[in-house]
């Protein structure tokens, strides 16, 4: 009887630590096929990002080209060129790309990966459209690209599932509820100074665009990831909260884009550009951090340096688009005003260009309009 009881308890102890080895080693492979799915997703995320934006920076320069070429050749809009248009769907396929981009990694991370537009710009603009390269080029791209590298090492790595229900807790939560009237009474205020008071800086500009990116930021992650869960199989689309989204997206976006023309005819692109991707970038972040908390539980160390590289990426981007020198066109571009009747000065007057390669999207966005 003693060794039947004994006989049986080692089979029970067997039979029980079986039971936990099956178990953990099942949760251990558990848990590697769900990092690598999280690694995985953080990677397509930077890359398509980084290949959106590279994207967008070549349809910019052929949309240049274009212009450049049309100017010379013809005196038809820029608009019935073949090749300008080229350039609109490849701008096209690199915006889908980084609205895209924002469904696989944290927002806080696509936003600063807008950088590499701006560095690719000044690389092809100096290659293809020979352009003069300058030293500040080199320090401004070595640092930006420096800055891109511990962006992507020290960024939050972990993109959360986005879900409607998810969107509306975080809708609901008193933070965004305290950090989005903060953001309405600012909004308020800046506009007040900009059309009553008729204050027409460039930092008041940047701010008012900036307070609707971080709208556009929160919307763009939050439709995109909900159509990405629907693709998987989880419908999404069926609740009201992606359709308000939606509709904040897009009318987020049109009001940007009406300031943001606002200010390319006020200001000089190569002002505009990099005070846009500061301003832009860090209401990205900040959106990303209390909407979406993405820096919840953080190491310190990470976050010091995921700052320094957004102002490595900062100070890349100023060295790159300060001062930008304009192409010089053919003499025949010139008008004599001293062919003209009535006319006594003998001077040449060349028509301004305003597609400087870091800010043609702008730019070329404010012809746009003003042509409609």
């Amino acid at each position: 009887m003693a060794m039947d009881g004994i006989r049986e308890e080692n089979m029970t102890n067997s039979t029980f630590d079986n039971f936990i080895t099956e178990r953990v080693g099942h949760n251990a492979s558990k848990l590697s096929d769900i990092r690598d799915p999280f690694l995985t997703t953080y990677l397509v995320g930077i890359l398509v990002s980084i290949c959106g934006n590279f994207i967008i920076s070549v349809s910019l320069n052929i949309q240049k080209y274009a212009h450049m070429r049309q100017s010379l050749r013809s005196s038809e809009p820029y608009y019935t060129s073949v090749l300008w248009w080229c350039g609109v769907v490849l701008m096209g396929v690199g915006e889908l790309g980084n609205f895209a981009a924002y469904g696989f990694a944290p927002a806080s991370l696509i936003a600063p990966l807008g950088c590499v537009s701006v560095i690719s710009s000044a690389v092809i603009s100096v290659v293809f459209l020979k352009e003069t390269i300058r030293a500040s080029d080199i320090i401004g791209g070595t640092l930006a690209v420096t800055g891109t590298y511990i962006l992507v090492t020290f960024a939050p790595h972990a993109s959360t599932h986005i879900t409607a229900s998810l969107v509306q807790r975080y809708a609901m939560s008193w933070a965004f509820l305290i950090y989005g009237f903060i953001e309405v009474l600012l909004f308020c205020i800046l506009l007040y100074l900009y059309k009553v008071s008729k204050m027409k800086h460039i930092v008041i500009v940047m701010l008012l665009i900036a307070l609707l990116a971080s709208l556009t930021v929160i919307s763009v992650k939050a439709v995109s990831g909900m159509i990405k869960e629907s693709v998987k199989g989880y419908m999404q689309l069926t609740y009201p909260i992606f359709y308000v989204m939606l509709v904040v997206m897009v009318a987020s976006c049109a009001f940007q884009l009406k300031f943001l023309n606002q200010a390319m005819r006020m200001f000089d692109a190569t002002e505009v550009v990099p005070v846009n991707f500061v301003f832009f970038t860090a209401s990205a972040v900040i959106a990303g951090i209390v909407f979406y908390q993405e820096f919840y539980g953080l190491a310190l160390l990470n976050i010091f340096m995921f700052l320094l590289g957004c102002l490595l990426s900062f100070l890349g981007v100023f060295l790159i688009a300060r001062n930008r020198p304009k192409i010089k066109t053919p003499d025949r571009n010139f008008i004599a005003m001293g062919q003209i009747p009535g006319r006594r000065q003998t001077d040449k007057v060349q028509p301004e260009s305003t597609y400087g390669s870091l800010a043609a999207k702008l730019c070329t966005g404010s012809e746009k309009i003003e042509d409609s």
